[in-house]
């Protein structure tokens, strides 16, 4: 039986279908928070934006678990006479991909529609004048004659801009949309403490619930609300590259696989001891695992956390995922619910004042 509920996924398509860029997660963190509201005990928002939520405040000993808000985006960078819009990466944002996509580009008036233009096949002058999609030459138009027409809309340098598109359930069994890197992960913590809830569950020690801001462009938000928690434990969870589609050298990215379950990851800023007690609930309930190395920074909030106030156990676990930063990445559903079941049965082993020391 499913522990993800039809309430659950009304949720999850709300979420994902609101657009959180970095820099501007507001509306997406209040629709998180709205939902996170019975489940825990107090909340607070930090000067970026960061939200979580606390479950039993007041304890010493403190546990995060933790995912992303922010997804990648543009900024409108340049507008020429004629009124087309030039633009510059607000995180990772993919240039290959955005030819023939519609966008929102946000103004104080709201959305304004345009798309990302592209000659036609009939003008590109064959094989040998072929252009490449690039940061540099992909451009909006909004149907506008000139620039004064452009401002007139409400749009100017440093708007940012986000595709238009809709979450989708791909044969009953597949997440695909915009932006489930990485609030999926905020999902699958916000239904931990939903479960926590409903179980009626009494942990010893206080548990914050942390949706953070601005991964996508350093790990901002993780290390700034790092050091306002201080806390003793972090459990992050991301997504991580599905090797197994067309065109992905699985040798190099990793042998992961969606639908075969989390993915752990070894890594230095990843504390083992942590770790184990992450495998031995996995071995427990028969939750089945996926690992991965990182020879050096995981490229996740871990990395934040593990490296604040001198040094916090922290460990991450990742959601298989297709298509990162596009519009169609996909999650397997079966993957997202037994991260849920692992984050819940892992704070199950920690105790209050939970010793991480090696020796």
């Amino acid at each position: 039986m499913s522990i993800i509920t039809k309430k659950s996924e009304k949720f999850l398509e709300k979420y994902l279908n609101n657009a959180s860029p970095t820099g501007f997660e507001a509306p997406g963190q209040k629709i998180w928070l709205d939902y996170i509201k019975p489940f825990i005990d107090e909340w607070e928002i930090d000067n970026y934006g960061t939200v979580y939520g606390i479950i039993n405040p007041g304890m010493d000993y403190k546990v995060v678990i933790e995912g992303h808000a922010d997804e990648i985006s543009w900024f409108v960078h340049y507008i020429t006479d004629d009124g087309f819009l030039h633009v510059v990466r607000n995180g990772g944002s993919d240039h290959q991909i955005a030819p023939s996509k519609r966008v929102n580009i946000h103004t104080k008036k709201g959305f304004v529609k345009g798309i990302f233009g592209w000659p036609a096949i009939h003008t590109r002058g064959g094989k040998s004048k072929d252009p490449v999609a690039s940061v540099g030459n992909i451009f909006l138009d909004v149907g506008a004659k000139d620039k004064k027409e452009v401002e007139k809309m409400g749009i100017h340098v440093g708007c940012v801009i986000t595709y238009e598109d809709e979450m989708i359930i791909l044969n009953k069994k597949y997440y695909v949309g915009r932006a489930l890197d990485n609030r999926l992960g905020g999902f699958c913590i916000a239904e931990v403490a939903r479960l926590l809830h409903e179980n009626k569950v009494k942990l010893p020690f206080s548990l914050y619930i942390v949706n953070s801001v601005q991964e996508e462009v350093g790990l901002r938000g993780a290390q700034m609300v790092a050091d306002t928690i201080k806390p003793d434990v972090a459990i992050i969870t991301d997504v991580t590259h599905d090797s197994h589609t067309p065109l992905v050298d699985t040798k190099k990215e990793g042998d992961v696989k969606c639908g075969s379950g989390p993915s752990i990851t070894y890594a230095p800023a990843v504390h083992q001891i942590l770790l184990d007690l992450i495998i031995d609930a996995a071995d427990e309930q028969k939750i089945p695992l996926q690992r991965e190395a990182a020879s050096r920074a995981t490229g996740t909030d871990t990395d934040a956390f593990a490296y604040s106030n001198g040094g916090v156990p922290s460990a991450l676990i990742s959601i298989p995922l297709r298509y990162m930063h596009t519009t169609v990445e996909m999650a397997h559903k079966s993957d997202a619910e037994q991260v849920i079941q692992l984050i819940y049965h892992t704070l199950l082993k920690i105790e209050n004042g939970h010793n991480f020391k090696y020796f």
